[in-house]
């Protein structure tokens, strides 16, 4: 697969938890080798189990193939309208992916297939298979596939427990890299909890020094065990080549995509807490009387939500979750978002000084009908797709749990509405100084046509209001 960004090259990478060979029923034993023997000792055992779920992943998706000149009125003037020229090409990509159920269930990266109108693995023995897209998860940048019609049960990963991972650890990459052909290659776990990568939602990825290029996306990391501790996802690069710093997505989000996709949803559903958290910064810190900046700062509370009924309350800050530190935001989402539905979860925080515990009750946000409507008529929005936000999608679009309105979720592609500077994620507060509250009053609004518009949106939780002419 080929990656146009450079500093950041998606791939997937294979933990080893371990330098011992030999499973065993729980966490590896960690030992330096003794003897000059003991380095001898090969990996083979460990790549024999783990590669056959390994398989390469090819995507393909129509582009639309357009030459500025077509739309230059002095080339049209001279040389008229093009003929029989292709507007569309198929456009083909190629990553990795995980067998993790023998029923044909395939864990990969979302950005390998997103916009595919067609997907096809082809297993370690060459076997090929149509599948489809079964579920797809952009905050987490992972997509579940099946294939479709497998004649017989296939090999499945087992899941290891990426929690038990420890800094030093062995790890094993196996994917695809460059389209060669299956490709494994070593190296140790270089870091853990990295949250300031820049790439997914939830960042809380693994950090590891085992080559992977491009192609390796989607691909396993395993330990010593052969289990799956995480899915490679990027790398940090300046060339687009492997530079020894690749992040993998820990084992047990994967998890909780894997789960929603064999319980037949399609989307993924988390733990909703119904607080908006930021980090705390040294002066938060120093104005709170914190020992050190660490944490999440709760800075809002939705009524209703699961952390108000918990207790939790504006000012608390967060230091764990069923005792597990918690460094920062990225850090709570991560260890929250984890956690089963149904169940309880015990939070510390931080209150006027004091360490205080409180339970919160693991639920996914509640949905509501939201009347998706795409505008239509003449003014700022049109072509702008709409809907009504409740906290689900608030969650979805990482807003403000306690925003209300209208949202924008799509936007048409050279629309009014994406000329004018509109935004995935933008809350349509009135126009012309009428409360909007439902997409259809938006859609009415916008029905007749105006001299000048005034909008007034929420964007990045700051409101603002905006002029256009008609």
């Amino acid at each position: 697969m080929t990656d146009a960004r450079p500093l950041r090259t998606l791939f997937a990478t294979l933990g080893l938890a371990a330098l011992a060979l030999v499973p065993t029923a729980h966490a590896q034993d960690r030992t330096v080798p003794r003897s000059g023997a003991e380095l001898k000792l090969s990996f083979a055992p460990v790549v024999k189990r783990a590669t056959p779920a390994v398989v390469n992943v090819y995507a393909a998706r129509a582009v639309e193939v357009r030459n500025p000149l077509f739309d230059d009125p002095l080339f049209r003037r001279f040389f008229g309208a093009p003929g029989n020229i292709p507007r569309e090409q198929m456009q083909r990509s190629l990553g990795s992916g995980v067998i993790v159920d023998s029923g044909g269930l395939i864990i990969t990266n979302n950005h390998v297939v997103e916009g595919a109108t067609e997907v096809k693995v082809s297993l370690a023995d060459k076997r090929e298979y149509e599948a489809e897209i079964v579920l797809k998860d952009g905050r987490t940048d992972l997509a579940v596939l099946k294939i479709k019609e497998p004649k017989e049960r296939l090999s499945a990963i087992e899941f290891g427990n990426s929690d038990d991972l420890q800094v030093g650890d062995v790890v094993l990459a196996i994917g695809n890299p460059f389209g060669v052909g299956q490709t494994v290659t070593h190296g140790i776990v270089s870091a853990l909890a990295r949250t300031q990568v820049g790439i997914t939602d939830y960042q809380f990825f693994i950090q590891t020094d085992a080559a992977i290029n491009p192609g390796n996306s989607g691909g396993a990391l395993v330990d010593l065990s052969g289990k799956l501790v995480g899915i490679n996802t990027a790398i940090f690069s300046r060339s687009g080549g492997s530079q020894g710093i690749g992040f993998a997505i820990p084992a047990e989000m994967v998890k909780v995509v894997v789960a929603s996709a064999r319980g037949g949803g399609s989307a993924v559903k988390r733990p909703w807490l119904g607080a908006k958290l930021q980090n705390v910064t040294p002066e938060i810190a120093e104005g709170l009387g914190l020992k050190r900046n660490s944490g999440a700062l709760v800075a809002g509370v939705s009524a209703n939500s699961p952390a108000a009924k918990a207790g939790i309350k504006t000012g608390d800050v967060i230091v764990s979750i069923e005792e597990q530190v918690v460094e920062d935001q990225n850090g709570f989402d991560y260890r929250f978002g984890t956690r089963p539905l149904g169940g309880q979860a015990r939070i510390g925080v931080i209150r006027n000084g004091r360490e205080t515990t409180v339970v919160v009750s693991l639920q996914s946000a509640p949905d509501g009908p939201r009347e998706e409507v795409v505008i239509k008529s003449r003014s700022p929005l049109t072509g702008a797709k709409v809907g009504n936000l409740s906290p689900a999608l608030a969650e979805e679009l990482r807003l403000d749990p306690s925003a209300e309105g209208v949202v924008v979720l799509e936007l048409g592609k050279g629309s009014i509405a994406q000329r004018l500077g509109f935004q995935r994620g933008d809350v349509v507060l009135a126009i012309n100084d009428k409360r909007v509250a439902t997409s259809k009053d938006l859609e009415k609004l916008t029905r007749d046509p105006l001299r000048m518009w005034e909008i007034t949106i929420l964007r990045g939780g700051r409101q603002v209001t905006a002029q256009f002419p008609g």
